[in-house]
């Protein structure tokens, strides 16, 4: 798995030298089809044996009260969520590009996420500038990493969670914000919370922020984080126009 750091250096050793941006997009090119290939290989038979494990547990219910059952569905559950979300990693640089009302997705993810917490006590509003244009990019992916960071703002213990986003004063990009005020995150965890793999949570893969990341810099945009225990986190992903 190549890290943020090996992109960053290949990116500028692709800049300089156009012999070596031919070879690297080419190991790139084959790296990605062999993840996906390997993910894709393996996903498939798991996917058969959890179906089938339900459907015994779904007509034999008794299966519930052998030793660790609910443990070994758990980890064969991860597994697959982790194989999914490594297929996505790898193919978050890979855009298709569109344009559309960046505007209307705002809304549309703030209203999806409002739904999911009908049942929750949390607080959440959302604050979308008018004079937001229409952008070109991947509005699939866009949308994913909205909702993964609502999600994991939504998953820090916070009351109070606030999308907000803005054209800027200068109009040369789109600012979006996700703050919550739940238990924030320690200073030495900021500093490793993008790279793959990382996580603080039990059932975490580890690959969403990362993920995230990796899809906000593919439009040439950042993805940066604040954040402070007992005070809550702020996301912010700025857009170039």
């Amino acid at each position: 798995m190549l890290s943020h750091i090996d992109i960053c250096r290949m990116n500028r050793l692709m800049e300089h030298n156009p012999e070596a941006k031919k070879i690297i997009e080419q190991l790139l090119q084959n790296h990605q089809t062999i993840v996906s290939l390997i993910s894709h290989e393996i996903r498939n038979p798991l996917t058969l044996i959890s179906s089938s494990l339900q459907l015994m547990e779904q007509t034999h219910p008794e299966v519930r009260d052998f030793s660790n059952w609910d443990q070994t569905m758990q980890d064969l559950n991860f597994l697959c969520q982790l194989l999914s979300e490594l297929s996505a990693y790898n193919n978050g640089s890979t855009l298709r590009y569109q344009v559309f009302s960046l505007q209307k997705l705002l809304r549309s993810v703030a209203v999806s996420f409002a739904i999911s917490l009908e049942n929750a006590s949390v607080s959440f509003r959302s604050s979308i500038d008018p004079a937001i244009k229409d952008y070109a990019g991947d509005q699939i992916k866009l949308r994913e990493v909205l909702l993964n960071l609502l999600k994991n703002a939504r998953e820090s213990q916070a009351d109070e969670i606030v999308l907000s986003a803005s054209s800027g004063c200068d109009t040369s990009g789109i600012q979006i914000s996700i703050r919550d005020n739940g238990c924030g995150i320690e200073q030495d965890q900021l500093d490793q919370i993008f790279q793959a793999f990382h996580t603080t949570k039990q059932e975490g893969t580890g690959l969403g922020l990362s993920l995230s990341k990796r899809i906000i810099e593919a439009h040439h945009g950042t993805l940066t984080v604040t954040s402070a225990p007992g005070e809550g986190s702020t996301f912010t992903v700025f857009l170039p126009l």
